[in-house]
């Protein structure tokens, strides 16, 4: 690759956080710098963000290969031992899907570790563009968090209101010695079972229960439980949705250990009004999914058919550390590291079949790299799916089961305020 053309890719990564990998389907993210365009006086720290995973960093890239070698072997040889166990006819199915696309992740990954200028600057994510003492002082504790599920379940509920903190004025003025001082208005709104929003150009501060919270220019959240998610039906199909992000909480032991997050059994997901959701001109639902064959069986054969959707590809998430190794081993059997997003169409009943002709094909078995954040958090992959979303510019769009909010973005979930918690975040500027 010529230097002036890895140096347009290093660039394009620091504005955006995609970088694509020359001759590859694959491309590697950086979830603190895409979430950062959704604000204009704060940003992610990415401390916060970076919970995990940046341990143990290699020295150099040459120490780097040398482990993903090493550990290359080591994954032939477990999977020797792995394959002696006998599967039972689901596993069999699940292991078939893992070999065929085995080959493909691992190609992904390659062209991640063989790019030694872009992975020195992975392994400084963490601290990018941050204050070493800010990052380390600026922890969050699980324990101080507030619990939108508890509060939203108790009777006082539907009396609770969030005050928004409205920045009227960007402009900072001085008056003969005086200090610095800004201009507010105040909002206050009922916050649950009820849509809010910032419709301004700027971020806003919110305050809830003694903790504040940052709301994303031009968005909106609407926080309830799944018995009130048909209140956000669109009363006309124009006004719908043309992509649909779906994260439910499936149910998972692991979750139910660790205490992270409450599931739900997966027929719950049934009553989903996704086509009552979509816009007349048909919607891109992007659906995540654990890779147990049970829940992908149950999607295929169940829930899209019930939501009026067509499945058109399938997405990995390829989780690395911040030296570029992999999480874990790549065919260890229940503990894989990826996860799949399954892309699909779905159309009102009332749309003719020209545009359905203008629905856009989708590549399949795209790959994108990230190193992960909080437990069961997803990375923002709304951008990754624009091109191919049918309709107009900028798409509506919106998040379900959502725990955090983007510029642009309806969230619907019983905590989309969850990663909005201040302490998340840096002031950017003289606020700083």
């Amino acid at each position: 690759m010529a230097v002036s053309e890895q140096n347009d890719r290093l660039s394009v990564f620091l504005l955006t956080g995609i970088y694509r990998f020359e001759g590859s389907n694959a491309m590697f993210i950086d979830p603190v710098r895409i979430l950062n365009r959704s604000y204009t006086r704060f940003r992610v720290l990415p401390s916060a963000y970076y919970s995990r995973f940046f341990d143990s960093i290699a020295d150099n890239s040459t120490e780097t290969q040398n482990n993903c070698s090493r550990n290359s072997k080591k994954r032939k040889r477990n999977k020797k031992k792995e394959k002696s166990q006998n599967l039972n006819p689901r596993e069999q199915i699940a292991d078939q899907r893992h070999q065929e696309v085995r080959s493909m992740l691992l190609k992904a990954h390659e062209a991640l570790i063989k790019s030694s200028e872009f992975l020195e600057i992975v392994m400084n994510l963490r601290n990018d563009g941050c204050d070493k003492e800010k990052c380390e002082t600026n922890v969050i504790s699980q324990d101080t968090e507030l619990d939108f599920v508890e509060v939203g379940s108790v009777w006082q509920a539907p009396l609770y209101e969030i005050t928004l903190n409205f920045h009227q004025d960007e402009m900072m003025e001085k008056n003969a010695g005086f200090p610095l001082f800004q201009f507010y208005e105040q909002r206050v709104v009922q916050v649950f079972n009820n849509l809010v929003a910032n419709e301004g150009s700027s971020d806003v501060e919110a305050e809830f229960l003694n903790h504040r919270y940052i709301v994303p220019k031009k968005s909106c959240f609407y926080m309830s439980d799944l018995g009130k998610i048909h209140n956000l039906i669109p009363a006309e199909s124009d006004r719908g949705f043309n992509l649909i992000v779906i994260d439910p909480p499936w149910e998972n032991s692991s979750a139910h250990q660790k205490l992270k997050y409450r599931t739900l059994p997966n027929r719950y997901f049934l009553s989903l009004p996704i086509k009552q959701f979509t816009h007349t001109v048909g919607s891109l639902v992007a659906l995540w999914v654990t890779n147990k064959e049970k829940l992908r069986s149950f999607v295929e054969n169940e829930l899209f058919p019930k939501w009026g959707v067509k499945y058109a590809a399938t997405f990995y998430w390829l989780k690395v550390k911040a030296d570029g190794l992999l999480i874990s081993e790549l065919d260890l059997f229940h503990h894989r590291p990826y996860e799949c997003v399954l892309l699909g169409y779905c159309h009102r009943d009332d749309m003719n079949s020209e545009h359905l002709l203008r629905l856009n094909h989708v590549p399949n078995n795209q790959v994108f790299i990230s190193v992960p954040g909080d437990y069961s958090r997803k990375p923002p992959i709304g951008e990754l799916l624009l091109e191919y979303v049918p309709g107009f510019r900028p798409a509506r769009s919106i998040e379900l089961f959502s725990r955090e909010m983007i510029a642009d973005w309806t969230s619907w979930g019983n905590e989309p305020l969850h990663f909005q918690d201040s302490r998340y975040f840096l002031r950017k500027g003289i606020d700083k």
